[in-house]
């Protein structure tokens, strides 16, 4: 009789896109989780302060994460919700900023879940008051890596990645369960007709 040893099982891979949208620096962050130990791929940061008009900007915006995307191949992305702020018109701007990130992700199918400033700090740090420099070292802390204090836009965009991963199961789902009222998974699930 012979006997053939059983093929070993493979540990999916998941690739997460973190991204920090801003109107004059936009932070981005890629994790891989593997077997639930998490690596650090990528981090950087998107500098739009040198683009003379707000268009330009968000085409910036949008090419680099289309090239990040079809050179990392993420899974999933996750981004920073909408945080409501007294000045009108820089919230406009940060809201099509996420527009362009998020239109950049939908262009490709991947799903996107968005996390409120808070819940990022809370999850990563165990104080939903954190500074920025608080969240940078605990970042550094779980992805075991030397980050640099500089890029404080990269490193909140790795701590919405990790974020993400701590709450794998907040993304929404396309089956026959309802999902959160307002997500994007949500309104894309509900209206597929609409999407091109």
């Amino acid at each position: 009789m012979i006997i053939t040893p059983k093929p070993a099982a493979v540990i999916p891979e998941k690739i997460i896109l973190g991204v920090d949208p801003g109107t004059q620096i936009a932070g981005y962050g890629i994790i891989s989780v593997k077997a639930g130990t998490m690596t650090m791929i990528q981090y950087g940061v998107v500098k739009l302060t040198q683009y003379s008009t707000y268009q330009l900007k968000l085409q910036k915006l949008y090419e680099t994460i289309l090239r990040l995307i079809d050179e990392y191949h993420p899974d999933e992305m996750a981004i920073e919700d909408p945080f409501f702020g007294k000045n009108v018109q820089a919230m406009l701007k940060l809201g099509r900023a996420q527009g362009v990130v998020m239109a950049a992700a939908l262009s490709r199918n991947i799903p996107i879940v968005e996390y409120a400033p808070r819940r990022i700090k809370q999850s990563v740090t165990g104080n939903g008051n954190a500074t920025k420099d608080q969240v940078s070292q605990m970042v550094g802390h779980l992805l075991r890596e030397d980050l640099d204090p500089k890029f404080f836009d990269a490193t909140d965009a790795l701590a919405i990645a990790v974020c993400h991963h701590f709450h794998e199961n907040a993304l929404p789902s396309v089956s026959g369960k309802k999902t959160k009222k307002g997500a994007w998974g949500g309104f894309v699930s509900e209206n597929s007709d609409r999407i091109l």
